[in-house]
């Protein structure tokens, strides 16, 4: 297979969820000998955080746009950029590189219309849900999207950001998610997205009664299915 380059750090334990997904698909495809050709350049994920807290998106486009860059001198055949958030610089990194920059939302889309759903929820940082580079994207695509109640979004960001980022899994913080997509269903979600790569580690298909769609694998597979 062709080698994926993957913009890490962001946080590690979504790099992780990345690194496990591509090398699971490369044992299925090719025998469970093998494993997945994969250039990681990890960022700090500190300096991340503190630079969109201080709004400099600026800054964090150019950090995105050099870590892609060193992706593809040192031969990556496309790129992912491993969180969520961090897709509101993709513009300036696809205008920067030649090679694909596959974009999270596109990719969950194209999974969403496939299971001819028109109306999602959307759970993901304060950026991910109340910025509309991810909306954008699904109302391009004929997708309508329910976001949670301001309340319901300082929440989720902040069990993101203090807990699922450091790679604590708490029974509380799941079961008000449930009630968070609860809520969301009961506004006319027909399913929802995990909008934020570590989600997935505390939010399974088993724990909600209308569709999930695990941004992480979905972005994952996208890329591992252009480098076969």
């Amino acid at each position: 297979m062709k080698t994926i380059g993957l913009i890490g750090g962001i946080t590690p334990q979504s790099t992780i969820m990345y690194y496990q997904v591509l090398n699971n698909l490369a044992a299925d495809m090719y025998g469970e000998k093998h494993s997945a050709k994969i250039l990681i350049n990890s960022v700090d994920f500190g300096e991340i955080s503190r630079l969109q807290i201080e709004g400099r998106w600026d800054l964090l486009g150019t950090i995105m746009v050099n870590a892609a860059k060193s992706l593809e001198v040192a031969g990556a055949h496309c790129i992912l950029i491993c969180a969520n958030t961090m897709h509101l610089t993709i513009e300036e990194v696809r205008q920067a590189v030649s090679i694909p920059v596959i974009h999270i939302a596109e990719a969950t889309s194209e999974i969403i219309i496939e299971k001819k759903l028109k109306k999602v929820a959307l759970l993901g940082t304060k950026y991910t849900m109340e910025k509309t580079f991810f909306i954008d994207v699904l109302k391009s695509m004929g997708i309508e999207t329910v976001l949670p109640e301001k309340e319901d979004r300082d929440i989720i960001h902040d069990v993101i950001y203090n807990e699922l980022a450091r790679g604590v899994l708490s029974d509380t913080s799941k079961k008000v998610y449930q009630i968070i997509i609860n809520k969301l269903q009961n506004r006319g979600a027909e399913g929802v997205i995990l909008g934020c790569t570590e989600i997935p580690l505390l939010i399974k298909q088993e724990d909600v009664s209308i569709p999930v769609f695990d941004t992480t694998t979905i972005h994952a597979t996208k890329a591992f299915n252009l480098s076969k």
